[in-house]
């Protein structure tokens, strides 16, 4: 893909889009092991972070919302990044896709799991808190919302902050994958448009 927006150089920072990149690079991203690369060997900022400095403060509050998404939240780390590969299949998203399907395997998604999300069908999952995420992931990327039968079904497993959270991750996630669009030249795949059968209603029984 050829980016539209060049990657943007440390050296040629202003002071507040120095904050953004400390924030991003030195954040809770930065912590603990590497699975993909936060920027390029010039310390240029990879995927959707890049366009964030072009706008210090709506920039600065979007890395900050997708930090507290990823590390403030209450949802256990496979059933969120089963959750953010939902919507990174809907999309057609490549780059979200590859960076957290290696997320995904360091919490401990499968090469099968894996394979279901990536071509949009739900993967065989045990954890009833799992099966909720990717049903009401797959739900909210699809219809934009949830029935009453499904939003029980829901709190149950993951209860109304999990909810909560999820709702935000799902808008998150779609809003880099647009940017990623129109920034950084990703063209996409056909968006994910597997049979979803019939509307599972209980997401304790998705699988």
């Amino acid at each position: 893909m050829t980016a539209r927006l060049p990657a943007l150089p440390p050296e040629d920072f202003d002071d507040a889009q120095a904050e953004v990149y400390r924030a991003i690079t030195g954040g809770p991203r930065a912590a603990g092991p590497q699975v993909f690369p936060l920027a390029d060997e010039r310390g240029r900022l990879r995927g959707p972070f890049n366009a964030m400095l072009l706008s210090p403060p709506v920039g600065g509050a979007l890395q900050a919302l997708g930090a507290a998404v990823r590390y403030g939240s209450v949802l256990p780390g496979r059933a969120r990044e089963l959750a953010i590969l939902v919507v990174a299949a809907h999309w057609g998203s490549e780059f979200e896709r590859a960076a957290h399907e290696a997320v995904g395997r360091a919490c401990g998604l499968t090469d099968a799991e894996l394979t279901a999300l990536r071509e949009g069908r739900p993967p065989d999952l045990a954890d009833p808190a799992e099966r909720a995420a990717v049903h009401a992931a797959r739900e909210l990327t699809g219809a934009g919302t949830l029935s009453e039968e499904d939003y029980r079904a829901v709190t149950a497993a993951l209860g109304e902050r999990g909810l909560f959270e999820l709702t935000t991750l799902v808008g998150y996630y779609a809003t880099l994958a647009l940017q990623l669009r129109v920034f950084a030249g990703e063209h996409p795949r056909s968006p994910a448009s597997a049979d979803r059968g019939p509307s599972a209603g209980r997401a304790d029984h998705e699988g």
